[in-house]
């Protein structure tokens, strides 16, 4: 089990984080970065199980700049208050050297950075902040897009990744369609592409999409990936 602290962006903005310890000794860090739902109870079980296969976790709260203490579930209604936040976040720019969400990333890829080299995992819209992450910040070592909304577009395509990058994306995802991804992979060579025969969210275990094989999988290939790059 984990517990929140108080993190400072370099623009002096103070926000929560969700950290897990691990037992033992550490591999590493590892940034989990939250759907639009803000840091709430799976992304804290997905902290926790990073923690679990020994690196320190950190789940910065990426709404705090909107609005604090988001913890949001799946309904219809969820769904919609969670993208409006996403939209007010987003609207606060991509600016590394600007305030905003990125500089609340970067302060929590610093705080992992204690237990060694660091690498982030996102899911949805945190799969859109890691593949940013993986282009725009410092201090990374490598970076796990889980279906991340907006990824294949062609503004983000355009990007290009300082750290390797595996990317998981489900063919039944109606938010990201295949063809989007065959463009991202034909422009991304570099970056390991999974397509697993699930839809968008199915990491999630509180979710209707969710797909215990993929899951399973996709873990897997993830924990071997960091081994590999972070430690």
């Amino acid at each position: 089990m984990g517990q929140f602290i108080e993190l400072k962006a370099a623009d002096g903005f103070t926000f929560p984080a969700y950290v897990a310890q691990p037992t033992g000794k550490r591999r590493g860090g590892v940034v989990v970065l939250q759907e639009i739902f803000g840091v709430n109870a799976h992304i804290r079980a997905v902290t926790d199980g990073y923690a679990a296969a020994g690196y320190l976790a950190v789940a910065p709260a990426t709404f705090h700049r909107s609005k604090p203490g988001v913890e949001l579930g799946y309904t219809p209604d969820d769904m919609s208050a969670g993208q409006a936040l996403k939209a007010t976040v987003e609207a606060l720019g991509m600016n590394p050297s600007a305030p905003g969400v990125l500089q609340d990333i970067q302060a929590a890829i610093h705080h992992a950075a204690q237990a060694g080299k660091v690498g982030v995992v996102g899911y949805c819209w945190g799969g859109l902040l890691t593949w940013r992450t993986a282009c725009l910040l410092k201090g990374v070592s490598a970076a796990v897009p889980y279906y991340g909304g907006g990824v294949t577009t062609e503004a983000e395509i355009a990007r290009t990744p300082k750290v390797p990058v595996l990317a998981h994306f489900g063919e039944k995802d109606h938010w990201i369609p295949l063809e989007g991804v065959a463009a991202f992979q034909k422009a991304h060579p570099e970056v390991e592409v999974h397509v697993y025969a699930a839809n968008h969210g199915f990491n999630c275990d509180h979710r209707g999409a969710y797909d215990a094989s993929a899951a399973a999988l996709a873990r897997e290939r993830t924990l071997a990936f960091f081994a590999r790059h972070v430690g």
